[in-house]
């Protein structure tokens, strides 16, 4: 017999302005007990040290974690000239120094290369897989994985301010997979004078922003302030084409089965369709129906 699940069917999307130090893992634990959730994850990974939005999925939301986990996210992050270390952050040990320092001027002038279409190579210390492992594991175990670059889209990438000459302060909007720590060390190694992130927020992340997040004092007292902080689970499929229902169509696409609608658009884009507001599937437009990838059953 399957394990009954702790906790209640809560459903939607919580917005947190995470503090340094917690994990992102740690936070959602603190969220799902708070609000006695039965079930719950996150849509992107927040080092510890980092702080800003981490998007918590409770109950259904889970099933639409990929479209904010997918989309663009915006990044403000201090990084300190002079030094390599390890792990890419301040947190690792430093491997190399320098004490050349760049200019506002050339910190500019560097910043085109990383901008656009490129190739990233992570972080060791990331959670990216080498042939089964993460490669965090990899090195803890002693290891020095090699990882392959992986393509990125930088959207933005601009200079925000030179608060002395050991530090900058920039701002990136980026695709999925994008690792800041990367961008820093090899911004760094561009301008001969190393560089590893000093501090690190996410300001967006898909359709979420931090206007009402919720703190860390709020999160960690639970309860109905919680709860009534929470945002619907078709929160994450802002921008998405909608298509309004019968209880037909919605007992069609439940079972897995495509539903006509009077609509038009695109082949092959992604849609969902709801009744009386509320999701009841996402899919694909194909022939003037939607094909179901994911159903919403709300207990």
């Amino acid at each position: 017999m399957a394990r009954r699940a702790r906790g209640k069917p809560v459903h939607g999307w919580l917005i947190v302005d995470k503090p340094a130090g917690p994990s992102s893992a740690a936070v959602v634990a603190v969220a799902k007990r708070g609000l006695d959730a039965a079930k719950a994850g996150h849509a992107g990974t927040l080092d510890p040290a980092a702080t800003g939005l981490l998007a918590i999925a409770l109950g259904e939301a889970t099933k639409t974690v990929p479209f904010v986990a997918d989309g663009r996210k915006a990044y403000r992050f201090t990084v300190r000239w002079g030094a390599a270390t390890a792990t890419d952050d301040a947190e690792g040990a430093v491997v190399a120094t320098s004490e050349l320092r760049p200019a506002a001027g050339e910190i500019r002038a560097a910043l085109p290369e990383f901008t656009g279409a490129i190739l990233q190579v992570p972080p060791q210390v990331s959670a990216v897989k080498v042939e089964g492992q993460r490669a965090y594991a990899l090195v803890r175990a002693g290891g020095a994985p090699e990882l392959a670059a992986r393509p990125l889209d930088v959207e933005r990438l601009e200079l925000v301010e030179v608060p002395d000459r050991d530090t900058a302060v920039l701002e990136m909007t980026c695709g999925k997979g994008g690792y800041v720590r990367s961008i820093a060390r090899d911004l760094g190694a561009r301008l001969g004078c190393l560089g590893h992130v000093a501090g690190l927020r996410r300001l967006w992340s898909g359709p979420f922003t931090l206007e009402g997040a919720v703190d860390w004092a709020t999160l960690e007292a639970g309860g109905a302030g919680l709860a009534g902080r929470l945002l619907p689970v078709q929160a994450a499929l802002a921008g998405l084409p909608e298509l309004a229902c019968h209880d037909e169509a919605a007992t069609r696409l439940l079972n897995g089965n495509p539903a006509v609608f009077a609509a038009r658009l695109p082949e092959a884009a992604t849609a969902w369709a709801s009744r009386d507001g509320r999701p009841v599937a996402v899919g694909e437009w194909r022939g003037g129906a939607l094909h179901p990838s994911r159903v919403f059953v709300f207990g």
